[in-house]
């Protein structure tokens, strides 16, 4: 088992938790593990000027509650991980749901990697036959060079790193990879990608060109369950056994065997969403830590595999081969964001990659804590106490 986590837990009370003390004991515990102050957690307003360039027609601000998860402890591809997880969600039950599972990895050997970050798009170009549209493949790795170039002129974080001329009948798919740095990158993608397929229409007159002609933006899609684009990130873990019965009450033998039941209902459904709960993990840290929320669609694509180890013990893993995220650019220099984004450590350059790691781990707990309260049938009776909004009495603003 691994050691004891570092992080003392996070501050709670059980029958008053949401009266004003409580609630500030946390932000306090938050202002320690990110190392500053949180403003904006605590209430102050987001200036109005500081949006420009993220929303048109400003009237004001959402207001979701943010919890913290965790906390969660594992070995990511730099080193050591620990951190508590924020997570914007209006679904009770939630939160106290992932808090478990990470704490149920955090027993085992837990590590996460970012495989590969390659941001795909894919212009089309429509030519009057099939011959066509095959000769301007070949023309489109000649000019290979060129596309470089022209992606070299509008940015100074990415770059073309893959050319994949794809034709299909008398279309061509420009299947087209890129390095972001540590921004999603889908601007300056888009960008590239329009000044790319313009040169290739340039030298091969087709009758027509999108810049999104095989549009996978914002949608799941086997393509990317295959291929993968933005971060694609797995984390796995072997739990023991006794630790497993300790902190999710169910044995290795029964996630094996509810798994392999959902496996049976994902290949009814025919979803590129393999996971259980991806989305509910990823939409809550996407707007704590502001994130283009529409993403979740994409990034939720993925597998769970779990199985019994010959020593009895658990070993399990989540695969999200699509996470578009960012710790630049965007809304992340943004109020509450900024924030939860130091909160986890990743704020700024070179925070991406651990990132992706914590999103990884973070679902694979989510996943592990949901299906084991469906085995031990304790799903429904944790929702009627966690998850029903009482407000108190006589209302109040």
């Amino acid at each position: 088992m691994a050691s004891p986590s570092e992080l003392p837990p996070i501050p709670r009370r059980r029958d008053t938790d949401h009266d004003p003390d409580a609630v500030a004991a946390r932000l306090r515990y938050a202002e320690d593990r990110a190392g500053r102050a949180l403003l904006h957690l605590a209430g102050r307003p987001q200036a109005p000027g500081h949006t420009r360039g993220n929303i048109e027609n400003l009237v004001g601000f959402a207001q979701v509650p943010v919890g913290l998860a965790g906390p969660l402890r594992f070995e990511g591809g730099r080193g050591p991980i620990e951190v508590v997880v924020p997570m914007a969600t209006t679904e009770g039950a939630m939160v106290a749901s992932y808090s478990r599972g990470m704490k149920a990895i955090g027993g085992g050997d837990a590590k996460a990697r970012v495989i590969s970050s390659t941001l795909s798009q894919h212009p089309v170009l429509v030519y009057a036959s099939a011959l066509d549209a095959i000769d301007a493949a070949r023309i489109a790795l000649e000019e290979r060079e060129r596309f470089e170039a022209l992606t070299a002129e509008i940015t100074s974080h990415g770059r073309l790193v893959g050319l994949e001329p794809e034709p299909v009948g008398r279309r061509l798919v420009l299947r087209l990879l890129f390095e972001t740095g540590d921004a999603i990158g889908i601007n300056m993608a888009a960008h590239a990608s329009e000044r790319i397929s313009a040169r290739l229409a340039e030298r091969t007159d087709p009758l027509e060109r999108f810049v999104h002609g095989e549009d996978v933006e914002k949608r799941a899609n086997a393509r990317a369950l295959v291929e993968g684009r933005g971060r694609n990130t797995i984390a796995e873990v072997v739990i023991p056994r006794a630790w497993l019965a300790e902190t999710l009450r169910v044995a290795p033998a029964d996630l094996v065997a509810i798994h392999r039941t959902y496996t049976l209902g994902f290949a009814r459904l025919g979803t590129q969403n393999q996971l259980v709960q991806a989305a509910n993990g990823l939409a809550a840290v996407f707007l704590a830590c502001g994130q283009d929320v529409a993403y979740v669609t994409e990034s939720s694509t993925g597998t769970l595999d779990f199985r019994e180890t010959t020593g009895g013990d658990l070993y399990a893993s989540a695969h999200l081969p699509n996470l578009l995220i960012g710790t630049v650019g965007g809304g992340t220099a943004l109020g509450t964001a900024s924030e939860c984004l130091d909160l986890l450590g990743v704020r700024g350059d070179g925070g991406a990659e651990p990132f992706a790691e914590i999103l990884a781990a973070t679902v694979l707990a989510g996943d592990l804590s949901l299906l084991a309260s469906f085995c031990t049938h304790e799903f429904v009776g944790a929702h009627e106490r966690l998850g029903r909004n009482r407000p108190p009495a006589g209302g109040g603003t």
